[in-house]
């Protein structure tokens, strides 16, 4: 429809132009069998880009500037993200020579069959930088604010409706039947910032998920969180805000699989870099800021050589 095509264009003219500078990972091929074309995740109905709890998106009310975040001209091209070695299931840093990080090494050891079948990360949140600041900002308890949530709604949205097919085709998995999103590690009552943000822009049935009472913790644990119940052989979109070493996606992954999920494909906003990590040395040289790009993502297919 020209008015949803338009509202579109505008979301993403201002993650080009208004939004915090990204840091995207270089395109992987993606080995996995194709998956239909069609994206049926957002709701057609929901208005773009004044999105339902983010009035801030309003198109006559431009998104305000976020802290010192240099603006990037859209009129000058950036050079495109460099590769260097990282993980193949987190793309994290790792050690010379190894195909996963330890984080991730340990999940396969302990999880088999229970893991997700894709990470796609829509960007590297730096420690410092103002991308991480507002992964950090919309969900701040005393104050969220409203400029960080109106841009991760604008990126998470664009992101689905840009790359969505490249998310599944890489879980080798139909677009997803359900919902849902990582529970915070403190074992909050209420439903999750990020689940309150998107949830009323997506056309999925929500699969709730909840930690068990004394299972918080920093490592994988298949037990840590109960998930409702689900259609047996379902596929499920799991968004994350932020992944540091992926044990709470992970753990939230088998959980779903436990209840049924056939496939668990996991969204994250921002895959934690701290940059006084000596392995992410390499990694953070190979990094460039860089505006929001719909004609790439992380797994977007490469053309065959």
């Amino acid at each position: 429809m020209p008015g949803q095509t338009a509202g579109w264009d505008r979301l993403r003219l201002r993650l080009r132009s208004t939004a915090p500078p990204l840091y995207p990972p270089a395109p992987r091929p993606a080995g996995s069998p194709s998956a239909p074309a069609t994206v049926p995740v957002l709701d057609p109905a929901a208005p773009l880009p004044a999105l339902a709890t983010a009035p801030v998106l309003d198109p006559a009310v431009p998104l305000p500037a976020l802290g010192t975040a240099p603006v990037l001209d859209p009129a000058v091209p950036l050079p495109a993200p460099a590769t260097a070695p990282d993980c193949e299931v987190c793309r994290g840093p790792v050690r010379l020579g190894f195909a996963r990080c330890y984080q991730c090494g340990h999940h396969g050891l302990l999880g088999d069959g229970l893991l997700a079948d894709a990470m796609v990360p829509i960007s590297y949140a730096i420690r410092g930088t103002a991308f991480a600041e507002d992964l950090w900002r919309y969900k701040w308890a005393r104050a969220p604010a409203a400029s960080a949530q109106a841009s991760i709604l604008a990126l998470l949205l664009a992101f689905l409706a840009d790359h969505g097919a490249c998310v599944w085709r890489h879980a080798g998995m139909p677009p997803p039947s359900r919902l849902a999103v990582v529970p915070t590690g403190s074992g909050r009552p209420d439903p999750h910032p990020l689940l309150r943000l998107v949830s009323p822009c997506l056309r999925l049935p929500i699969c709730p998920l909840a930690i068990r009472p004394g299972r918080q913790g920093r490592d994988f644990d298949p037990d840590r969180f109960r998930a409702g119940q689900i259609p047996d052989a379902a596929s499920v979109l799991l968004l994350d805000d932020t992944w540091v070493s992926g044990a709470s996606a992970q753990s939230a992954t088998a959980a779903l699989k436990q209840v049924g999920a056939r496939h668990v494909a996991v969204v994250v906003l921002g895959r934690h870099i701290n940059p006084n990590d000596p392995a992410a040395g390499s990694l953070l040289t190979a990094l460039t800021p860089a505006r929001y790009d719909p004609s790439t993502c992380a797994v977007h297919p490469r053309p065959a050589p």
